[in-house]
């Protein structure tokens, strides 16, 4: 199932699609005054908006977005009675969204209170920064951590279909629908920091697709200030760099290699200020193991750890059973990309699976960071362009978990 066509026709169909968005493009000339058109600034944003509105994979995209959003808060809703009576902000906002919001109040020391403040230093600053800002417009942050997950869910609807559109043309709303219903899609409505790392991700791997080297360095440098996989991110750009006919191989392509280096500046300033902070330029991580129980571990211990847990503790056990099935997608996915030979693909996922499967005493989180294994969700969209009945089994198994997962969180249950 995990098959794509991303070796095939993508810089071609990138390059022919470039030059029809430019021709499409509104243009203002004294020529549409002779013509009897209408021309300013006015007239440009009509035409731009509707060149956008014919551009059905971006409309569609939005659909599945908003549909998914209207089903999601039905959901939530339906799932409430007998299990919380939190108000609806709160009932999206569980667990390390406090962490977030703690620190965009308080910055790194935490709530006077908190005896275990220590722990913040395991979450990169972007996303506190980001509620820091908001929070000058918007008093509840609860609030302001909805909306950022609401329009980062959006600019990853349509981001993620233009990427699987440059593999497949056709396939991008069968990605999104796969992307949106995957088990673990309820963190995109909640306050952690998968959705708005993602729509700095997703745009950054399509600009590279398209040469636009630049501008994805930018956008992997936002992505990194956000959470430790920017540097996975910027590994596979590297790789793509090194592979791709519009990178190193292009004429003067050497010229962009500096901009590659740009994501890891922000990891290394935040390490900078963890060392004068702590004295520890790993304190982040040394803060993961100490409350988290992430470190080192041989990768077959992780698993045994992990199966027992789902023998000998109950109410965890359908969670910890996920985290299972999550790791051997993740390997069977690392697999399939080896097979096919996408390099940048494999360097992107295989730190993943390091950081996942043996740099913890257990699975913790593995579900909810196959949300950032767009590769899959590619190659469900691609497959199910062309096989419905795939989509059909991938969604027969895929939404029911999504929709339980969806109710399980927003009452206060652990999902992962």
């Amino acid at each position: 199932m995990l098959v794509t066509e991303i070796q095939q026709a993508g810089t071609a169909r990138e390059r022919s699609a470039d030059e029809a968005s430019e021709k499409m493009a509104p243009v203002d000339t004294s020529a549409g005054t002779a013509t009897g058109e209408q021309t300013g600034p006015h007239s440009g944003r009509r035409r731009w908006a509707m060149w956008w509105l014919s551009h059905s994979p971006d409309r569609t995209a939005l659909l599945i977005w908003f549909f998914w959003q209207v089903a999601s808060y039905i959901y939530l809703i339906l799932a409430a009675p007998g299990r919380t009576e939190d108000a609806i902000l709160d009932r999206f906002n569980r667990y390390d969204s406090y962490n977030f919001m703690d620190i965009a109040r308080y910055g790194y020391d935490g709530r006077p209170e908190d005896q275990d403040s220590p722990r913040l230093v395991a979450f990169f600053p972007g996303l506190p920064l980001l509620l820091r800002v908001l929070h000058l417009v918007i008093p509840d942050l609860r609030l302001a951590l909805v909306l950022i997950s609401l329009v980062a869910s959006a600019v990853v609807a349509v981001a993620l279909s233009r990427l699987s559109e440059s593999y497949r043309e056709g396939s991008g709303p069968w990605a999104v629908l796969a992307f949106f219903l995957s088990p673990f899609a309820v963190f995109l409505l909640a306050g952690y920091t998968e959705g708005l790392f993602l729509a700095l991700a997703i745009p950054a791997w399509l600009l590279a697709r398209r040469g636009r080297w630049e501008a994805a360095a930018v956008c992997a440098a936002f992505a990194s200030s956000i959470r430790i996989s920017g540097l996975f991110l910027a590994l596979g750009l590297v790789v793509q760099f090194l592979v791709s006919r519009d990178g190193l191989r292009a004429p003067k392509g050497w010229r962009n290699a500096p901009w590659l280096v740009l994501p890891g500046v922000p990891v290394l300033a935040y390490m900078i200020y963890l060392w004068n902070r702590t004295g520890d330029l790993m304190a982040w991580k040394a803060a993961e193991a100490q409350y988290w129980g992430r470190y080192p571990e041989l990768p077959w211990n992780v698993f045994i750890d992990t199966w027992h847990r789902s023998l000998n503790e109950p109410i965890l056990a359908t969670s910890y059973r996920e985290e299972i099935i999550a790791a051997l997608v993740l390997v069977l996915l690392i697999i399939a990309r080896l097979v096919r030979r996408n390099w940048a693909d494999v360097a992107y996922l295989a730190p993943q699976a390091v950081a996942l499967l043996a740099m913890s005493s257990f699975y913790m989180s593995v579900g909810r960071a196959s949300l950032l294994w767009w590769p899959l969700y590619i190659s469900v969209g691609v497959v199910g362009s062309r096989r419905p009945w795939v989509m059909m089994a991938y969604l027969a198994v895929a939404a029911p978990v999504w929709a339980i997962n969806v109710g399980n969180f927003t009452t206060g249950a652990w999902i992962g």
